[in-house]
């Protein structure tokens, strides 16, 4: 039997996940999936992005062609045993960032790759964050300018704040960017053998 070329479908607004799976040089096509983020109250740490990746997935299963393989994410970032997700205005944006200052943090995304007639693989991976201590100008600065409500703990580790927080970093940088390349792109390689 005759494989069918696989269509990818990158189920993701984010531009910075567009532009690291546009890095991965595999042909895809960019949709927007509206889906329910919310979660069950006990998952924790790399369990809850997990669950929303693939709700997402799930989300757009209906709509999913024999031909397509689809693509979801979700990043969020840990703290002290606490969620920290898209700030909801620039308050809550600089209070994440004072949170964040001085210490360590971890980054969880989840990835979800799901075909029509295939079980859904979501794999999760997890990169250690240090910040320096941050100033209240130095805070203020950044919220004002980057307006970072749309990234999960207030904060792009490849803006301004990347350039003069992030003091150590374990695991892989695209992870905290919100979409882990090493992991993607050997899963996307398997689909299409």
């Amino acid at each position: 039997m005759t494989k069918v070329p696989l269509h990818i479908l990158l189920g993701s607004a984010s531009p910075r996940r567009r532009e690291l799976m546009s890095g991965l040089d595999i042909p895809f096509t960019a949709i927007s999936i509206d889906a329910d983020e919310s979660y069950p109250s006990h998952l924790k740490a790399g369990d809850i992005p997990a669950f929303i990746s693939r709700a997402k997935a799930q989300a757009y299963l209906p709509l999913l062609r024999e031909d397509e393989l689809l693509i979801t994410a979700d990043t969020i970032v840990w703290l002290d045993g606490q969620m920290l997700g898209k700030p909801h205005d620039e308050a809550d944006a600089v209070a994440m960032l004072h949170r964040l200052s001085g210490k360590t943090h971890q980054v969880y995304t989840a990835v979800t790759l799901v075909q029509k007639d295939g079980e859904m693989e979501t794999m999760v991976d997890c990169t250690d964050v240090t910040f320096a201590h941050l100033t209240d100008e130095e805070i203020a600065h950044y919220v004002a300018k980057y307006r970072p409500l749309d990234k999960a703990g207030a904060y792009g580790v490849q803006e301004w704040i990347g350039y003069i927080a992030c003091v150590e970093m374990k695991g892989s940088y695209f992870n905290v960017m919100g979409f882990p390349t090493h992991l993607v792109y050997p899963a996307i390689q398997r689909r299409l053998a």
